[in-house]
């Protein structure tokens, strides 16, 4: 194996297609690690040098460790490209040979000037647990944030794994909403922008006076522009639309990937907010993703307390610290 630091975006972009087919072999990968999430959150907002770590087999990419520099008064900082807007990340390695490359990756990463390396938003059976090295010094790591995931069972009627009080507040929530007038739930995929734009608009209006929400950053707005498209392109986006009377009331932006359906982002009306347009939604994607064979619904990062009331249970990702001995 031989291995190489990638320093800059056309590099970082040209490993896209090899990527690609390491993000398929690698266990704990997820839309998170993919070039089309992490390749975008690139480019839309680089704060700081790239030091992506790519170990190779031949012509075949066999590891990634997508890092970057925070250079700062008390030292340079190594930390994962997506980190902050995504809720799992991780480094990639071929299953078989996952021990080899993540040596490899510790190598390497070595000869890159920096004085702290933090790993945030490790899943529990993560390749970034495991990575030790002689000439650092590893803290115990400690868990980091809380991802409420539903078991999914049964079908789409949810009693298989929904709480019957849950269900009946959905069938109350339907029915409010149908007296408001003629209900409308569409796909959006292949509709990128017009998505987007009911997305921003409507999660704009579910936090106004509270800061915004994550959308109002423009540099967000970009990212999510430039990622869509490409998650959609590989299967891996599943977008929704409620309209009440021909007005859009509600958006969902989920992703689905090896069994699994995640919750990621949604806004509403608060107009229609008696009518609980965000948990019909919320109903319909589980009740998707139990059509599409989905083990696990996760809501991710987050301990809101509607999360609960559909049945999920806390699953806490982990944080890593690595210093210089």
């Amino acid at each position: 194996m031989r291995s190489e630091i990638i320093d800059d975006l056309v590099k970082f972009d040209a490993l896209t297609p090899h990527w690609w087919k390491l993000w398929e072999q690698s266990s704990s990968a997820t839309p998170f690690q993919s070039p089309a999430w992490l390749v975008p959150w690139w480019r839309a907002f680089a704060p700081g040098e790239l030091a992506t770590v790519a170990v190779w087999r031949g012509g075949d990419l066999v590891g990634l460790a997508p890092l970057y520099l925070e250079h700062g008064t008390a030292g340079s900082k190594l930390l994962p490209v997506g980190i902050s807007l995504s809720d799992y990340l991780d480094i990639l390695a071929v299953r078989d040979i996952e021990a080899a490359v993540v040596s490899t990756i510790a190598e390497t990463i070595c000869s890159v000037g920096w004085s702290q390396w933090i790993l945030s938003d490790l899943p529990q059976n993560s390749a970034g647990l495991t990575i030790a090295h002689p000439g650092l010094t590893v803290e115990r790591p400690v868990i980091h944030a809380a991802c409420p995931v539903l078991a999914v069972a049964g079908d789409e009627t949810l009693a298989g794994c929904v709480p019957a009080r849950r269900r009946r507040q959905l069938r109350r929530a339907r029915q409010a909403a149908s007296r408001r007038g003629r209900l409308a739930l569409a796909s959006a995929r292949g509709d990128h922008q017009n998505f987007l734009n009911q997305l921003i608009r409507l999660h704009h209006a579910r936090w106004v006076g509270h800061g915004g929400g994550v959308l109002a950053d423009p540099a967000v707005q970009h990212f999510h522009g430039l990622s869509l498209p490409l998650l959609d392109a590989h299967g891996l986006v599943r977008c929704w639309l409620l309209a009440i009377e021909g007005t859009t009331v509600a958006a969902y932006y989920g992703f689905h990937h090896r069994g699994r359906a995640y919750a990621y982002l949604g806004g509403l009306d608060p107009a229609y907010a008696e009518e609980s347009p965000g948990a019909i939604l919320i109903g319909h994607a589980i009740a998707e993703s139990i059509r599409e064979d989905a083990r696990e619904f996760d809501f991710l990062r987050g301990q809101e307390a509607y999360k609960y009331g559909w049945g999920a249970v806390d699953r806490w990702t982990m944080r890593r610290i690595w210093t210089r001995s």
